[in-house]
């Protein structure tokens, strides 16, 4: 009886990470990195909830690459430079550990800020 043989990774497969996982990946992080706020949904004096951050994630050519527009809220009068690079680094940290991707790109735009 022969023993099994090994089977280079490179030949197992791949492994494709849908752009909407890559998302909530982003807004997930960019909610629970302190600085930043989840706003309140209302239609017609409605409440409807809250909301968080939310994300548009480009995956590039060679699909180890992101490029991500962040749009969040963020907590006055805590230091807004301060936040936004806390933030990009958590989303770039979280991306490569949880699907192994790099940001290319990060444009984020704060929409609103309110007392914490």
């Amino acid at each position: 009886m022969s023993a099994p043989t090994a089977v280079d990774p490179a030949e197992r497969g791949r492994l494709d990470i849908h752009p909407t996982v890559l998302r909530k990946i982003v807004e997930y992080t960019a909610d629970r990195t302190p600085g930043t706020l989840r706003r309140a949904r209302t239609v017609a004096g409605v409440d409807l909830g809250s909301s968080g951050a939310t994300a548009k994630v480009t995956v590039g050519g060679d699909g180890t690459a992101v490029d991500v527009r962040l749009e969040l809220s963020l907590r006055y009068p805590d230091p807004v430079r301060a936040t936004v690079a806390a933030v990009r680094a958590r989303v770039a940290e979280e991306l490569e550990r949880l699907a192994g991707r790099h940001v290319r790109t990060l444009s984020i735009t704060v929409s609103d800020l309110r007392p914490g």
